[in-house]
């Protein structure tokens, strides 16, 4: 069951594809949305489900945006955390990440807390210089585990920067290999983008929630645990938030849905036939 939950990641990005049709999704004609926008403030809460048990909650949460030398940033947190009295499971994770304004990554720290203390991994991403900083350590009492550089001549996706460049880029028929920066390895993900809409229904919503569907392949194992193939639903509007994901893991299939969200504004998008 610890294996189960350890395997997850910020939802949407590694997801198991299943080719087999769900009875409650249907297609019908897309239409692109390319005008997608963060909303600092926005925070979305999913529950992990593994058959019948709730496993824990994953939130991820749009901090900031900041313009420096006409480019603009965004910085994002996302954290998983395992309900209480569930056996063998007791996970608490922090991830962070700096993106700039093509969803690439130019910081990344994570967090692992523990009953006696807690890691870090950074990665700093100097493009200018071609270089990723990386440092490991313990937060307290201080301890610097790895100090050391390694080249970096393009740039790099971190776990949760991965989201939201899948996210900013749903919704149409495309393919992207990108290059990834996990666990102090130049890795690929593949992704394929789909524009066909589908209805997805999840138990925060009263109808068939209008989505746009990805899949892909990550050929190693992520700093989250996962690998392998992924798929993940997002609304079909500008706010493209990740609606549903399902996983494949060692002891059985475990589902990531939708429980909550605060963004000005949003209403998910309705699904209709045509």
């Amino acid at each position: 069951m610890k294996r189960a939950f350890i395997l997850l990641v910020i939802p949407f990005i590694i997801f198991i594809p299943s080719r087999k049709s769900n009875e409650n999704i249907k297609s019908y004609n897309y239409s692109f949305y390319s005008n997608k926008k963060l909303q600092v403030g926005e925070e979305l809460t999913y529950v992990v489900s593994y058959s019948f048990i709730k496993l824990g909650e994953i939130k991820i949460i749009v901090r900031s945006q900041k313009d420096e030398n006409g480019k603009t940033y965004y910085n994002a947190i996302g954290y998983i955390d395992s309900y209480s009295g569930i056996p063998f499971v007791n996970l608490h994770q922090i991830y962070i990440t700096t993106m700039n304004s093509d969803y690439y990554s130019v910081f990344f720290r994570g967090l692992v807390k523990s009953m006696d203390y807690t890691t870090y991994t950074d990665y700093n991403f100097d493009y200018i210089h071609s270089i990723i900083h990386i440092k490991k350590g313990k937060i307290y009492p201080p301890q610097l585990w790895t100090d050391s550089t390694t080249t970096a001549r393009k740039e790099y996706q971190d776990g949760l920067s991965l989201l939201y460049f899948a996210r900013m880029n749903s919704g149409q028929n495309r393919i992207e290999n990108l290059p990834c920066f996990i666990k102090e390895k130049k890795e690929n993900t593949l992704i394929n983008f789909y524009a066909p809409v589908t209805g997805i229904s999840i138990d925060a919503v009263n109808y068939p929630i209008a989505c746009t569907h990805l899949d892909g392949r990550m050929k190693f194992i992520s700093i989250f645990g996962l690998t392998g193939y992924f798929e993940g639903w997002f609304s079909n509007d500008e706010a493209a938030i990740p609606i549903l994901a399902k996983m494949k893991v060692i002891v059985g299939d475990v589902k990531v849905e939708l429980k909550s969200w605060k963004r000005v504004g949003w209403i998910p998008p309705k699904y209709t036939k045509n």
